[in-house]
């Protein structure tokens, strides 16, 4: 292998025992050395590859281990190539195959190390078990294009069908081409972008990279290379390979089992790579792709990691073998075993790292924050001036380093310098800096005289957990912003001004005042004046909802309407109140059951849920087992999107009131999500003794009527059911949680009845689009809520496509589903004529397996057909909206919908829900009958389904609904015409602080929500530049984020977010957040202005402000240079050209008041 790109002086320090340890490695011989500590392995492995100029291998036990080693060796040593060999992230002889972005990344890092283009390659261990397509594969597969090629389209068709890349009318991942006159686009495997080939004639004019979601071209390339699209082959020959290997290796009749059949249809069926022998006369291994003279090094225990891989397997080779319709081929086909994997590891020189202290390296000095101690970094300090070892502290991004670098420096230990990287630091001489490395664990290089210490050592526990799930929404939603979120608005819609009434947002604009630039919101009122309010003052406006945004009702400037319609509707906000007040007082004066929590018990039960649980979802966890153990009736909403773990929220719950000896009932629309949840909770509680059953058309009526004897006497713990839960024979014994699912679909009367069941009974409901009425309430206060929007890791959002109804759209759209081995779903929601349909989609889609399933089938039947298709023997189910809740079948990844129009936006939302439950792409296609046979409405809900394509949009989705149809006074006679006068939002407000008073034993001010917060003036552009963030959508939802911010946290995470995502903080975005820091501490005093110039600053109180007036008197009479001006000002004179100097004036006057 040529020389490695290794830099001619390394750059790090190097490591004592190196040498010896390199003179040491001799092939066919295992030397083992003691475990670097922390991310000291990083350190040291990159030292070993810059010496040594050969490539390592690094296996790790752990396979958190080799992405961590992939990430931290570039830190210390950029000039090393490194890569990790991601693993399939399936399970042995899964049904489903590995995700297209994985495989592009393995094929392009097998690539590259046949290419001899890399330094160090980092693979888990069981990953490097796995058999591999031989190099010859991959060389006879791969091929490249350059500018001014000459290139035939058919014969490129031909190869590129080859290699296993699929034709599609849109590129949109990796392995997918499409032809368009003389444009070519491609998405080869391994590249980050596609690739769009211009033809003059049959010569490449261009090739431009392009972007997959807008689809515009990006940059100019010289050349592309295109890796095979899958790591098998499909060609005729292989195929035919394929069948004739398959009759050797399995008995039987090969024309029974879906593989054979598949690929003799030229479908890769999904899990077709745990066949992967089958295809190739001799397989390859990782290891015959390592150059010869190689090192490997490994990490950790990696015996133990390869037995414990070896059990699974087994256990499920045994489980699976006796399937005729998929036979299954042994392990040691497949994989690796222990024996030739250390044969394997005998052919190089091998480094064995494990355990005990290593001489060249410590693990890091104890530097934790002691948050309560005088000096909370005395354990830093103290390291730093003991140099050396000089200290790096390591932050995880930008935006952290910022938050660091001002902690330290409010506690008198600012670091001498910010390198912009460890190597930067190495070469100059400070003691003490701060850079961007994100590092998992610190330690000490002696011989460097160097220690690196990371957060997690700063905070112990805090930290660590960060970094595992790095996701962009750290923090819990918060309700009130997203309904007051702006990032939405659009020009021509209304806005509530709390001073001014109702107008239309026009835009942005940009004005000079005589103080530099400064950003307003442009509002236009009836008769066409005009306000503008400052980006800092964003907490004055909300949107307008509460009618048609069309024909809001306008105000006009200077008129006094605005004030009557608000002083009608506070008239009436006092009144909901105080009937609020009373419905409160008479939940909180019935008991309800005080759950205990017993916590070995309930830990042991969570850690049955195999996935990390998302903030929200922890969050709304948190607040159910709050509610339970409280001693009042619980009653709460859960709003999650579908698959984004409501299910998990109930099973926790339930475990409680089980444990502490109750009865649970759990209500569902409809018998197919009965029969799911059923199995869902058996699965889980299979480990206690809890007896769960299950009422519904599934089950015949002697079953039913043992279980209602159960409930009745007590003897079953957990009932699942449709609306026979409610009829008159079942009667609770000790009822004590019910849970209601997909909460929409009930009508009031079946709630009712429900509530009737037990009112002290605790009750929770889930639902991902609540209705109107249910969203208005628990807004409103009078339900408790919990939002999940966090979508899991690896969730794509799900991409909707709105189209006219033919047979090519839906032969794509299923085709795209087969090829990749996955299922679909074809909703049809007309009985009568849905065996036509079976008929049409047989003669377009011959390749298809298609099950009918819909709600006046005999229930056996029904339920055999459900069976058949989660168990794959269909690969599309026609269907009604039989579907629409809760199914969940995680290799169903397209559903088509026919006559989308006819459907409501909860309703499109659930079901467009039923895919994209795995991290594979989901698709939707919405058909409809062509623009003019629609009605407007029906438009207006299709463009905003397809606009909330994100995860978590089925909130804003009954947001939109709320604001289509308007809620209505919840619990008055007047159904919505004050709402109407003042929008919902701000109506909220009012009915908040109503509420509060009344609470308080105080008359409400009703005009307290409208007399808005302090303003801040500082003199000074205090904006966020259009050259720093360019769009207008991303600057009004952070200006609205801003003015909503609670506290000092709320505005640190702003501000880590605006330098992760645009940069270094200018000027006038530092004006910007200093403004709101002034405003947080000026708010609670009762300030109603603060305007500082460099001249000085005036202080202006409202009428009743809360600081005690003997605290304003000593502060005249001790500091010269503040004065009283008039009764309720108070000026500050001091000459502060600069910014920051004016806001500390500020900010000290502001703490000797407090």
């Amino acid at each position: 292998m040529p020389k490695s790109a290794s830099p001619a002086a390394p750059l790090l320090a190097p490591v004592p025992s190196t040498a010896a340890v390199l003179a040491a490695l001799k092939p066919g011989q295992r030397y083992a050395q003691p475990r670097p500590p922390g991310s000291g392995d990083a350190w040291w492995l990159a030292d070993l590859a810059q010496r040594s100029g050969k490539l390592i291998a690094v296996l790790t036990a752990d396979p958190l281990d080799a992405q961590r080693l992939a990430d931290e060796i570039p830190l210390f040593a950029p000039g090393l190539r490194v890569r990790q060999l991601p693993d399939w992230e399936t399970l042995p002889y899964d049904s489903f195959s590995p995700h297209q972005d994985l495989i592009s990344e393995r094929l392009q890092t097998l690539n590259t190390l046949m290419q001899g283009g890399l330094d160090i390659l980092t693979v888990p261990v069981t990953t490097a078990l796995y058999r591999l397509p031989p190099p010859a594969f991959l060389a006879a597969y791969t091929f490249s294009f350059r500018q001014g090629d000459r290139l035939d389209e058919a014969a490129l068709r031909a190869q590129l069908t080859l290699a296993n890349y699929s034709h599609v009318t849109q590129v949109t991942a990796p392995g997918e081409f499409c032809v368009r006159g003389s444009l070519i686009d491609l998405f080869p495997m391994g590249s980050a972008v596609p690739y769009r080939l211009d033809l003059f004639d049959d010569e490449i004019e261009s090739i431009r990279a392009f972007d997959v979601d807008s689809q515009r071209s990006l940059y100019p390339v010289r050349e592309v290379h295109l890796l095979p699209g899958r790591e098998f082959p499909m060609d005729e020959d292989s195929r035919a390979r394929f069948r004739a290997r398959f009759r050797e290796v399995f008995e039987g009749d090969p024309s029974r089992a879906l593989p054979y059949r598949d690929i003799g249809n030229g479908i890769a069926f999904a899990g077709v790579e745990y066949y992967l022998p089958l295809f190739f006369d001799e397989t390859a291994t990782l290891f015959d792709y390592l150059p010869a003279g190689s090192l490997l090094a490994t990490l950790g225990e990696i015996d133990e990691a390869v037995q414990r891989f070896a059990a699974d397997t087994a256990s499920r080779y045994a489980f699976l073998k006796s399937d005729r319709e998929r036979p299954v081929l042994p392990p040691s086909e497949l994989f690796l075993d222990n024996e030739n994997l250390h044969a394997r590891l005998k052919q190089f020189a091998r480094l064995a790292l494990n355990g005990g202290p290593h001489p060249d390296f410590l693990a890091a000095a104890d530097v934790a924050v002691a948050r309560r101690a005088d000096d909370p970094l005395a354990r830093l300090r103290a390291l730093v001036s003991a140099a050396p070892p000089r200290v790096l502290l390591c932050a995880d991004s930008a935006g952290r380093r910022e938050t660091l670098a001002q902690m330290l420096a409010e506690h008198g230990l600012p670091p001498d310098c910010q390198p912009g990287s460890v190597a930067e630091f190495l070469q100059g001489g400070q003691a003490f800096g701060l850079a961007v490395a994100p590092l998992a664990a610190g330690f000490t290089v002696p011989a460097a005289g160097l220690a690196l210490i990371t957060e997690s050592d700063l905070y112990p526990g805090h930290a660590a957990g960060r970094r595992t799930g790095r996701r962009e929404q750290e923090r819990a939603s918060n309700v009130q912003a997203m309904v007051r979120d702006l990032a939405e608005l659009r020009p021509g819609d209304p806005v509530v001004h709390a001073q001014y009434g109702i107008g239309r947002y026009k835009g942005l604009v940009n004005m000079d005042m005589g103080e530099g630039e400064m950003e307003f919101l442009h509002l236009e009122y009836a008769g066409g004046s005009t306000l503008y309010v400052p980006v800092s003052q964003l907490h004055v406006i909300a949107r307008y909802s509460g009618a048609d945004p069309e024909a809001a009702p306008l105000h006009q400037l200077g008129s006094g309407q605005w004030d009557k319609a608000r002083r009608k509707a506070a008239k009436q906000v006092r009144d909901t109140a105080a009937e609020l007040l009373d419905l409160y007082a008479k939940r909180a004066a019935r008991q309800g059951y005080t759950f205990k929590l017993p916590l070995a018990d309930y830990q042991a039960f969570a850690e049955g849920f195999g996935f990390e649980e998302t903030p929200d979802q922890a969050a709304a966890i948190e607040a159910v087992i709050g509610d339970m153990t409280s001693g009042r009736p619980m009653d709460r909403l859960v709003c999650g999107d579908v698959g984004f773990g409501k299910t998990e929220v109930a099973l926790r719950a339930a475990f409680l009131a089980v444990a502490n000896n109750k009865q649970v009932a759990l209500l569902c629309p409809t018998t197919l999500l009965a029969e799911q949840h059923a199995q869902t909770f058996a699965d889980r509680f299979a480990d206690w003794p809890v007896r769960v059953v299950e009422l519904s058309r599934f089950r015949s009526s002697k079953e039913v009527a043992a279980a209602i004897q159960g409930i009745n006497d007590g003897t079953i713990d957990i009932v699942i059911g449709t609306h026979k839960i409610l009829s008159k024979d079942v009667r609770f014994k000790r009822l004590g949680l019910v849970i209601i699912d997909e909460e929409h679909r009930f009508g009031v009367r079946q709630k009712e009845a429900l509530k009737a069941l037990r009112a002290e009974v605790d009750v929770l409901t889930l639902t991902a689009t609540p209705i109107p009425r249910t969203l208005g309430m628990s807004l409103e206060g009078i339900r408790d809520f919990s939002v999940i929007a966090t979508a899991p890791q690896k969730r794509l959002a799900i991409k909707t496509f709105v189209r006219r109804e033919d047979g090519s759209t839906i032969r794509e759209a299923l085709l795209r589903e087969l090829k990749r081995g996955g299922q679909a779903y074809f909703l049809h929601n007309e009985v009568e004529t849905i065996h036509n349909r079976r008929a049409k989609l047989e003669e377009l889609v011959p390749e298809a397996r298609i099950a009918v399933a819909h709600g006046q089938m005999p229930e056996r039947e029904l339920e055999q057909v459900m069976k058949g298709f989660y168990q794959q023997r269909y690969n599309v189910l026609l269907c009604t909206t039989i579907i629409e809740t809760g199914i969940d079948v995680p290799s169903a990844n397209t559903i088509v919908i026919h006559r989308a129009d006819r459907f409501g936006l909860a309703q499109l939302h659930q079901l467009r829900g039923r895919v994209g439950r795995s991290h594979h792409q989901a698709y939707a296609y919405l058909l409809t009958p062509g623009e003019d046979a629609m009605t407007p409405n029906a438009k207006k809900r299709l463009e905003a389904i397809q606009a909330m394509e994100e995860l978590g949009s089925g909130f804003y989705l009954a947001m939109h609904d709320l604001e289509i149809r308007g809620t209505g006074e919840i619990l008055g006679e007047a159904q919505s015409g004050n709402i109407q006068e003042v929008g919902f939002s701000m109506y909220n407000d009012m009915l908040n602080e109503a509420v509060r008073a009344l609470k308080a034993g105080e008359e409400p001010d009703l005009d307290a929500p409208f007399s808005a917060g302090c303003e801040v003036n500082l003199h000074a552009p205090a904006l966020l530049p259009a050259d720093y963030c360019p769009d207008v959508h991303a600057r009004l939802a952070i200006y609205k984020r801003l003015s909503h911010a609670t506290g000092e946290d709320d505005l640190i995470a702003i501000q880590e977010e605006l330098i992760d995502r645009f940069g270094k903080l200018p000027e006038a975005a530092r004006a910007l957040i200093a403004t709101h820091r002034l405003r947080l501490a000026a708010e609670p005093l009762g300030i109603q202005k603060i305007d500082a110039s460099d001249a000085g600053a005036l202080i202006q109180f409202k009428p009743n402000p809360n600081v005690e007036p003997m605290r304003i008197i000593e502060l005249v009479q001790k500091q010269r240079h503040i004065k009283l001006a008039g009764q309720d000002r108070l000026r500050i004179e001091a000459k502060t050209p600069d910014l920051p100097a004016r806001v500390d004036a500020v900010r000290a006057v502001l703490r000797a008041l407090a």
